[in-house]
């Protein structure tokens, strides 16, 4: 029984009731926006510390942190060190993406000191086994991918990226129309790659049946990757991007059909005046399906900075409806982030989804900055660091640049504007 198929039958689940309790909602609507499909709960049976999340119509905007090794640093220590950030930092999900060391084991802790959420992208495995095995990417075979989707699913994991709409239509409307950076999707590009290789057809596209029945076995909600997302603001919204969205709206429903909880992951590279139109082509193409998007990063030329791009274009996709944000880091298109790159990407996602949050009106959160207006104003600092969405660093900067035990900032000291209307206009503020 899924989540999605106990709603449909009417039935309140224990994540359900947990969710519904955290975003301060009914708990009946959030059953019928389950049963709709709008609403996800990734929450396989076999990830047994979870604390369920809900993603989808209505909810807090929901942020995802990516870690993993890779062949350069395989390490498995390492990579918990990001997990603990993660956790520290307040991700809503993480997505083990590693392609370096031992695969499985990696995998197995992550989900082993997860509570929250854990996704994977399953055709990364299959893709480093076929290349240990058997020399070269384009060696793996569909049932090498499909057992490795099934290890991956029986491991716990709660969500899995799938690329099922690389086909060979999407890939000749790439051709025919041509971009500046092809494909930037590492799932995408093994897929392509094996395609053309072997002249076949994408094999979770034709076998996507057999797909659905392994994450119904297991409970796995399907993220429907967007293998062909654009890479820079050239290639956003081109042909071979909108026919991947128009295969994966109908995959959505036939995912529905069987019981099966699915969202759809979208860009990538994207001008800012184009971001709200590909949330609103997105949720009429896939009937209101959570909507998971990278950033979207809105200019090229900030690397190094591109937390601060994914931001912008987050907070715009968040707004438009989109659902859940895939953090980017300041490494992003440079290397593999490390822990203090892994927390500013994290702080920045959550920054432009509670900006979101509060134009979509979800419960609380416009109380939050009210609680941190009337702080500001009793100038009551403790207060403000508990407040702030990276008490860390919000204590450090006062303890920093504030020596002694002032009540106001070095920034304007004696002449605080709000010390100064406080007294005169006869307001009790208890720390001037």
């Amino acid at each position: 029984m899924t989540q999605l198929l106990a709603a449909k039958k009417g039935e309140i689940t224990p994540e359900m009731s947990k969710v519904a309790e955290a975003e301060r909602i009914d708990v009946e609507t959030l059953r019928e926006r389950i049963a709709l499909g709008t609403v996800v709960i990734p929450a396989n049976r076999n990830h047994k510390n979870l604390v369920p999340c809900g993603i989808g119509e209505g909810l807090q905007t929901k942020i995802n942190a990516n870690i993993g090794t890779s062949t350069e640093f395989p390490e498995l220590d390492k990579n918990m060190e990001k997990l603990n950030a993660c956790l520290e930092a307040k991700a809503d999900a993480v997505m083990d993406l590693s392609t370096g060391g031992d695969l499985r084991a990696i995998r197995r802790a992550v989900l082993l000191n997860s509570p929250i959420p854990v996704g994977t992208v399953p055709i990364y495995q299959a893709s480093v086994e076929a290349k240990v095995k058997r020399g070269s990417i384009i060696a793996m075979t569909p049932d090498d991918l499909f057992a490795v989707i099934e290890e991956h699913a029986s491991d716990g994991v709660d969500f899995i990226t799938i690329h099922c709409g690389v086909t060979r239509e999407t890939i000749e409307r790439l051709k025919r129309q041509g971009r500046l950076t092809d494909i930037v999707s590492r799932g995408g590009s093994f897929l392509t790659g094996w395609m053309l290789h072997h002249d076949q057809e994408n094999p979770l596209y034709e076998q996507y049946d057999r797909l659905l029945e392994i994450a119904l076995k297991y409970d796995v909600t399907l993220s429907l990757g967007d293998g062909l997302r654009p890479g820079c603001l050239a290639d956003a919204t081109d042909r071979a991007q909108v026919q991947e969205l128009l295969i994966l709206g109908e995959l959505v429903q036939r995912a529905w059909e069987k019981g099966v909880q699915v969202m759809v992951e979208g860009p990538g590279h994207m001008p800012f005046d184009q971001i709200a139109v590909n949330v609103k082509l997105q949720k009429k193409l896939a009937n209101g399906a959570p909507f998971y998007v990278l950033g979207p990063l809105v200019t090229d030329v900030a690397p190094g900075y591109d937390h601060i791009t994914a931001a912008i274009g987050g907070t715009a996709a968040a707004a438009a409806g989109a659902d859940f944000l895939c953090y980017v880091t300041p490494a992003e298109h440079l290397g593999l982030p490390d822990l203090q790159d892994v927390r500013e990407g994290i702080i920045a996602s959550r920054i432009a989804a509670h900006a979101a949050d509060i134009v979509k009106n979800v419960p609380g959160a416009r109380d939050w900055d009210n609680q941190m207006a009337r702080a500001r104003k009793a100038l009551d600092w403790d207060q403000q660091i508990e407040l702030a969405i990276d008490p860390v660093k919000a204590r450090r900067y006062r303890e920093q640049k504030n020596p002694g035990s002032q009540n106001t900032c070095t920034m304007c000291g004696e002449f605080c504007a709000m010390k100064v209307v406080a007294e005169y206009l006869g307001e009790d503020c208890h720390k001037c």
